[in-house]
This record gives structure tokens, C-alpha cells and sequence, in this order.
């Protein structure tokens, strides 16, 4: 895997990714930056979040369940001295269907964090406490 990251002006950068995507990067104004893009420590929740949703889906697809909606929402926490690397990140899932079973939402957060999202087990071993929790909307 590689990618690559360009200087543009002040505090931003082009992040391209090694199947060919670009992303804006950019710092708030009190940090020389104009606020155009994405900070690089949202882009590393953004893909924490993506990593564990992959997963969730994947598992909930493969039992053929009903899923319409499954949003992922994440806060975390950093420390308060430099670097301010993440403490605590929680993630709660969303996940929407019709007749979905709690007890297969529930396995399917685990799977991932337990066993398959290579991004929260890194982190995790990095020292950040995740933790996770779900909801289950039933769709009528």
C-alpha cells in the first residue's frame, strides 16, 4: 500500500491514495491554514470509521439480513500535551433494518473489533482505549 501527500500552501496538502483518490488536507486559520479540508487526525477517525463499518456490513450481509442503514459515529478524546495523540475513541453504530436480531448486530461489532478491523486493533495496541456500542432501528 502507498500514497502520497504534496505540500500545496500554509497548512494544506493533497493526500493520493495508491488506487488514485485525492483528499484535501488543511489546518484552521490559527494554525496557518485556511480551512479547506479535512484535519489529518478527523482523516485517521474517518478511516477508523470506514475500517469497523466495512466489517459490521460485511458480516450483517454475508447472514443476509435486512440492513438499510448503518452510520458509525465516533468521539474521541486526546491527550492534552504534545503530541496529542488519541486516548479514547468510542464508536456507536446505527444500524437500521427490518426484523434485524440484536444479538447478530452485537456479534458483527465484536467481530470487528475483536478480531478484523486492522485499524482499531492497531490503535488499540498503540495505547488508545476503544470502545463500542450499537443501536438497533427497527424500519417499518
Amino acid at each position: 500500500m502507498k500514497t502520497t501527500v504534496k505540500w500545496v500552501d500554509n497548512a494544506m496538502f493533497l493526500g493520493e491514495s495508491g488506487s488514485g483518490h485525492t483528499v484535501v488536507m488543511d489546518g484552521p486559520e490559527d494554525h496557518g491554514g485556511r480551512n479547506m479540508g479535512i484535519r489529518p487526525m478527523e482523516m485517521l477517525l474517518i478511516g477508523l470509521g470506514g475500517c469497523t463499518s466495512f466489517d459490521v456490513m460485511s458480516i450483517l450481509k454475508k447472514q443476509r439480513l435486512d440492513v438499510l442503514d448503518c452510520v458509525a459515529e465516533i468521539e474521541a478524546e486526546r491527550a492534552d500535551a504534545v503530541p496529542a495523540v488519541f486516548t479514547k475513541i468510542h464508536v456507536h453504530f446505527k444500524v437500521t433494518g427490518r426484523n434485524l436480531k440484536e444479538s447478530a448486530v452485537e456479534r458483527a461489532v465484536k467481530l470487528s473489533a475483536e478480531k478484523y478491523c486492522s485499524a482499531s486493533i492497531m490503535l488499540e495496541q498503540g495505547g488508545v482505549n476503544i470502545t463500542h456500542s450499537h443501536a438497533v432501528i427497527d424500519f417499518e
